[in-house]
């Protein structure tokens, strides 16, 4: 692997807008986080934008945040249906390959994520749908979280790319106990560079109010020593290449939604984790608490149910 650590230009927190660069609003390579394969990219288009990239030696998975868009790659078309925000349902996505090149457009406009890691292996362009997300209940009580298994491991096929959307509701913690993924164990742990990127909901009956949450990563040992306590807004990331990452942490009335981008140099795409074993003991209470009441905010459409029209 490279050491790209001297052209480091981000690290930790990164509020929105400090890590545009051309037609992104977001755009992280590893260059940019000075590590090996995770890559983040947001773009934003006007009703009747367009956008061609080329997907280099990188795998990526475009995920529609808000709006739908079309998808054109390897002599496919791809229409996404995409969702009003990311609070309001599960969403399709269209797969990208390395060494190729995609179009983008959108008849309504919207904003997109664009989630990639270098990878070795070119795998064919293909379609995800809505209704094929595996939509997760983790944690009881205050640590009830809801995750959108998108691009998990166990769920669709990737060379290197794991990516998954978590939603928490206000007051809650999420990423907790704090864990960490920053060394290769077999069967214990993965060795996995992390982007986190936020987006905080309106308050109930207050559009204007302006939400935010917190979190943490503080130094596992290993790697660079990672120490990050951030209030965190719709737009910012958070780069986690090694360290005890936890808790995510809605603000009451604010509820949090994350996507969260993985690679790694394993040669099994697998996420593996470690708690911090000061922590690991909430587990144990999960089982006598009950799920929060406002979950889940949505679930997988049906797939017996009728398509929305494309944007």
């Amino acid at each position: 692997m490279t050491d790209t650590r001297s052209a480091r230009a981000f690290e930790g927190h990164v509020p929105v807008g400090k890590a545009a660069r051309g037609e992104y609003a977001l755009d992280i390579d590893p260059e940019r986080a000075g590590w090996g394969y995770s890559s983040l990219r947001v773009l934003e288009l006007p009703p009747g934008g367009w956008h061609v990239f080329d997907s280099g030696d990188s795998e990526w998975i475009v995920l529609p945040l808000a709006g739908g868009c079309s998808v054109a790659t390897e002599g496919q078309t791809f229409q996404l249906h995409g969702r009003d925000n990311v609070f309001s349902g599960v969403t399709d996505f269209a797969y990208v390959p390395r060494d190729a090149q995609a179009s983008i457009a959108s008849r309504d406009g919207g904003r997109f994520a664009l989630t990639g890691a270098r990878c070795s292996r070119r795998l064919p362009a293909r379609y995800g749908p809505a209704s094929a997300v595996p939509v997760e209940l983790r944690g009881s009580g205050t640590c009830s979280r809801q995750v959108n298994n998108f691009a998990a491991a166990g769920a669709f096929e990737a060379d290197k790319l794991i990516a998954v959307e978590v939603l928490t509701p206000g007051g809650n913690w999420s990423s907790y106990p704090a864990h960490k993924h920053d060394e290769h164990r077999p069967g214990e742990e993965s060795e996995l560079e992390e982007i986190y990127y936020f987006e905080i909901a309106a308050a109930p009956g207050d559009p204007q109010a302006d939400g935010f949450g917190y979190q943490r990563v503080a130094p596992s040992g290993h790697g660079r020593g990672t120490d990050v306590l951030a209030e965190v807004r719709t737009g910012d990331i958070v780069l986690i290449p090694d360290g005890w990452h936890g808790p995510s942490i809605a603000a009451p009335g604010h509820d949090m939604y994350y996507l969260n981008v993985m690679a790694g140099p394993g040669d099994e795409r697998e996420w593996l984790i470690c708690d911090h074993p000061d922590q690991a003991w909430i587990r144990g209470t999960w089982a006598a608490q009950p799920t929060d009441p406002r979950l889940p905010l949505y679930s997988a459409p049906d797939t017996s149910a009728p398509e929305r029209g494309s944007r």
